[in-house]
């Protein structure tokens, strides 16, 4: 975190809440960018939290990761699993069942932009690790954006930012097949020091949480409200997948 204190001002007062999740892990990806977009182009359209449930397994690239590197395809595609990438940046990561993911969507203000990236992300993960905290005293931020209890990470995260918005999403382990985990995973090309090379197994565990309780402590940590989503920010999801199915460097091996 920052030295300074940090004026309440920095976040919004109120986020509205969607538990929105779409049947196609390209759906979801594309609808997290939508609401980016919305918000990029009209600032006062307010600050979002979406939280969201895979029914299936996918696996998602950061936007400059190497799939040869990061993906046993071969075990993908023997499994039928797909694989995407997202428009973020951050690492590659396996999204199913027993993976809460959510995305936060805010406005950028002077004080956020001065804060910067970084400065912004500590601080982020910091308001999000107090909330999730009433759960765990032990749940402490390391790295740069992961979420750790007793020495095992459980959220991984990943920004982006455009020029008046930006997203913060990750994902929250508490009952995950972990073995999936090595099978379709190759060890990272990059890697934060606290890891010191462990393996998958040893590295990744589920946070013992129970979902509602994961939904709920995320959600106060956020002052969020629920509110749906706009429908014109869900009927621009089409066009996004229509666009990204025409590059096969985004839906590198998609679903049948």
């Amino acid at each position: 975190m920052t030295d300074t204190p940090v004026p309440e001002s920095l976040w919004p007062g109120t986020v509205l809440r969607s538990e929105l999740t779409l049947p196609t892990p390209s759906e979801n990806l594309a609808l997290d960018e939508a609401i980016l977009h919305h918000v990029d182009q009209s600032p006062d359209a307010g600050a979002y939290l979406r939280l969201w449930q895979p029914s299936t397994y996918f696996v998602v690239l950061g936007r400059s990761n190497n799939v040869a590197t990061e993906v046993d395809v071969d075990h993908c595609a023997a499994a039928g699993i797909p694989i995407l990438r997202r428009a973020s940046g951050g690492g590659t990561v396996l999204v199913g069942p027993g993976c809460l993911c959510y995305s936060l969507v805010l406005p950028l203000n002077p004080l956020l932009r001065t804060l910067g990236v970084s400065g912004v992300t500590s601080e982020l993960m910091e308001r999000t690790a107090k909330g999730l905290r009433s759960m765990n005293p032990e749940i402490e931020v390391r790295g740069t954006s992961d979420l750790v209890c007793g020495g095992l990470k459980f959220s991984g995260n990943a920004q982006r930012w455009l020029r008046n918005a930006f997203i913060h999403h990750g994902t929250l382990l508490h009952d995950f097949d972990l073995a999936l985990l090595e099978r379709c995973l190759r060890h990272p090309s990059r890697e934060p020091d606290y890891r010191q090379a462990r393996r998958h197994p040893d590295f990744v565990g589920n946070l013992n949480a129970r979902l509602e309780d994961l939904k709920r402590c995320v959600s106060d940590a956020w002052c969020a409200i629920d509110g749906p989503i706009p429908p014109e920010i869900v009927g621009d999801v089409q066009r996004i997948v229509d666009t990204r199915s025409q590059h096969v460097d985004w839906n590198i091996a998609p679903p049948m």
